[in-house]
């Protein structure tokens, strides 16, 4: 029986606690928002699939905690991870400047190369933004990734987000893919374990939750 999918890709939602990233999930995987806050207690992944460019990518998406306390369970997945989303609040000036601080983390965790996207959410609370656009795209600059302002709840810029990772993932692993050809023949390469070393456990710590 032949898989449903063509390639699986996992990505990490990292960032400050309260900036939205199970909210976003949540609108990305099940199309739903819901306004309570629940906090995410340790880590948690929901999944969708997706048509790209012609093929089936299946998303399995790890949503993280945001607190100190859960720090050192949630580094543990990001050697897994082939995208990293990393999240802040427009709301929250200081929530922006921890991003700099998460980086560090992929930089000292992740793969090299791994593909990282800045978003910028609760960009639909217009009369208390306090981080223009004009500063994200300036930050995403410097370390040379996309940047993307959304909203869960109104639903803005999340499918750009996630399909813009999911789609610089594609490329930088198929040209991996290319450049290093597999030596056996008979047998596809998958994307999900071959490019990029161990595979993400789904050691849960029963977590739900919006932000």
């Amino acid at each position: 029986m032949s898989a449903s999918y063509d390639h699986l890709i996992k990505l990490l939602l990292i960032g400050d606690s309260g900036v939205g990233k199970s909210c976003l999930l949540l609108r990305f995987s099940d199309d739903s928002f819901t306004p309570s806050f629940i906090t995410t207690i340790g880590i948690d992944f929901k999944i969708r699939t997706i048509d790209l460019d012609g093929k089936r990518i299946k998303l399995q998406i790890w949503d993280t905690a945001g607190q100190e306390r859960f720090r050192t369970i949630t580094t543990a997945y990001y050697r897994g991870a082939m995208g990293i989303v990393l999240v802040f609040d427009v709301t929250d000036e200081r929530s922006f400047n921890n991003v700099r601080n998460w980086i560090k983390n992929v930089e000292q965790h992740a793969h090299e190369g791994v593909n990282k996207i800045i978003v910028g959410n609760k960009c639909d609370i217009e009369d208390k933004k306090v981080v223009t656009k004009d500063q994200g795209l300036a930050l995403a600059e410097e370390f040379e990734v996309r940047y993307v302002e959304t909203s869960a709840k109104s639903n803005i810029g999340v499918e750009e987000a996630f399909f813009s990772l999911a789609r610089d993932i594609k490329k930088r692993l198929i040209d991996n893919m290319d450049a290093n050809p597999p030596s056996s023949q008979g047998r596809g390469v998958e994307l999900s374990s071959t490019t990029n070393g161990n595979y993400m456990k789904s050691s849960c710590s029963g977590c739900v939750g919006s932000k």
